[in-house]
């Protein structure tokens, strides 16, 4: 039987939630059982953790790139003097720059602005051309094989649309396929976090507060 996800239980993980992300789970029960995240308690546990860090208890959805220069030396240091070639005052409170500056040139970002375009959203912080397109692809697959929710004609192509991660209607399904198509769901099995970690955020950051964010989900659906 597939665990049940209701608002009210996420309402005491985040309070604060906002109203995209309340609609988005008020809708997604079918979406959470179509990839298989609501099949144990701890796929779930495992799914929430990582959504609520990525998405700052879903009150977040996009990705902060608004620095102090001070910061920009801290989280760059070797981009950034003292250590680094440039001067961070140049990339201080200026998203646009720094996400062009930081993901231009990789990710399948090409263009110009692609780094600003394709920086982080939603619910897991998708990022990069490359990712945008690869959950274009994944959706229309899962559409076409009949996946809750929508015909494969009316999912969106998220390179053009970039914004479309955040509707309501498709960042939870967003979220979903970009969790499976990482293997996430059999690193949960495992109670693998770091792994889990790294697929998700590329490296290990926030490790100890998603490992928090999975003992309370835990809590809740056991």
């Amino acid at each position: 039987m597939a665990v049940c996800v209701t608002v009210d239980q996420l309402a005491r993980l985040a309070p604060q939630m906002r109203p995209g992300y309340r609609e988005a789970f008020q809708i997604g029960q079918g979406v959470l059982d179509h990839w298989g995240i609501s099949a144990t308690p701890r796929r779930v546990a495992h799914f929430l953790a990582q959504v609520l860090h990525e998405s700052q208890a879903l009150t977040v959805e996009y990705e902060n790139l608004s620095y102090s220069a001070q910061r920009l030396a801290q989280v760059w240091p070797a981009r950034f003097r003292p250590h680094g070639p440039l001067d961070p005052g140049a990339y201080a409170r200026n998203p646009r720059k720094l996400a062009n500056l930081v993901y231009g040139g990789r990710m399948g970002n090409t263009r110009p602005d692609d780094g600003y375009t394709f920086r982080g959203r939603g619910l897991l912080q998708l990022t990069g051309r490359d990712a945008y397109a690869r959950v274009t692809a994944l959706l229309r697959a899962a559409a076409a094989g009949q996946a809750p929710g929508q015909p494969a004609g009316t999912v969106p192509d998220f390179v053009a649309r970039p914004d479309a991660v955040l509707d309501p209607c498709w960042c939870l399904e967003v979220a979903c396929a970009m969790w499976c198509d990482k293997g996430c769901n059999e690193l949960a099995d495992d109670d693998d976090l770091d792994q889990l970690t790294r697929r998700i955020n590329g490296a290990d950051n926030g490790l100890a507060e998603r490992g928090e964010w999975c003992r309370s989900a835990g809590e809740i659906w056991c």
